[in-house]
């Protein structure tokens, strides 16, 4: 999977040193309609901060997001369950709004199974500190669309094990690869995003934690938390597709999709 050096993003403003009981928040007040999101996952959250864009949509959008991030290259949720990260004491620190669980694109079989169970194991944690599990689809690696659906079914299936909120970045992608198959969203390994691809994932994830529809938003584009330099024409369409995943996929699955297989193997556990 990944080989980049593993970043971790703090854009958070603390009031003191970390509490990891869960009863006492370490973070700093909101204003009103603010949240608080920590992010957790691997290589597809870090690579042009994806967090930090959600942020700055906000922000450009009037919006108040703060977020803060544990992840490292290829870990899957299991490997932050078992210590490869701090992901456990960030969440019982408390304070969190949401907390989005992240791993690559997750095929049927075992490693759908693996992916379900590992979120009900992580949802415990998250919600003794009063927040929400939210379960963010990834996308697979380049190829057919119809790939997406297998992803899709697995993190619909995690998300709907905890009642939990779907973040369906994966199917904005697709909704943006129909509408213009030329798009760049992929990066040079056919895998990692682009920071376009970055941008796409940021706006559909702001749509749904704050519940604004990101085509009444400036047509102002940003990865790594810095602007992004595309035409209006372009965030538009992005826009678009953001919105078109979110009124297809809801935030909570009423029933658990169908455990399909494919043929064909689009991501890895």
């Amino acid at each position: 999977m990944s080989h980049h050096r593993p970043v971790v993003v703090v854009a958070l403003l603390l009031t003191g040193a970390s509490c990891l009981g869960g009863s006492t928040s370490a973070l700093a007040p909101l204003p009103p309609g603010g949240h608080h999101v920590l992010f957790v996952g691997n290589s597809l959250t870090y690579v042009n901060d994806l967090p930090a864009t959600v942020a700055a949509i906000a922000e450009s959008a009037g919006d108040t997001i703060r977020v803060a991030t544990e992840a490292g290259p290829d870990l899957a949720l299991i490997d932050h369950l078992t210590g490869s990260s701090a992901a456990l004491a960030r969440i019982s620190q408390g304070g969190w709004e949401f907390v989005v669980l992240q791993q690559g694109p997750t095929p049927a079989g075992i490693c759908r199974d693996s992916l379900v169970l590992w979120t009900k194991m992580f949802d415990p944690y998250i919600k003794a500190v009063g927040a929400r599990t939210a379960v963010f689809m990834a996308w697979p690696y380049a190829g057919p669309l119809e790939w997406f659906d297998d992803i899709r079914i697995s993190f619909q299936q995690s998300a709907a094990g905890v009642s939990g909120v779907f973040l369906p970045a994966g199917e904005a992608w697709r909704s943006a690869l129909r509408a213009d198959p030329t798009i760049a969203l992929y990066g040079s390994d056919g895998f990692h995003p682009s920071p376009t691809g970055t941008f796409l994932a940021a706006l559909e994830i702001y749509e749904r934690i704050t519940g604004r529809d990101v085509r009444t938003i400036p047509p102002k584009a940003f990865a790594n938390g810095r602007p992004l330099a595309l035409s209006e024409a372009t965030v538009r369409l992005l826009q678009a597709a953001a919105h078109d995943a979110n009124v297809r996929f809801p935030a909570t699955v009423g029933q658990s999709p169908t455990n399909a297989v494919s043929a064909t193997v689009a991501g890895h556990c």
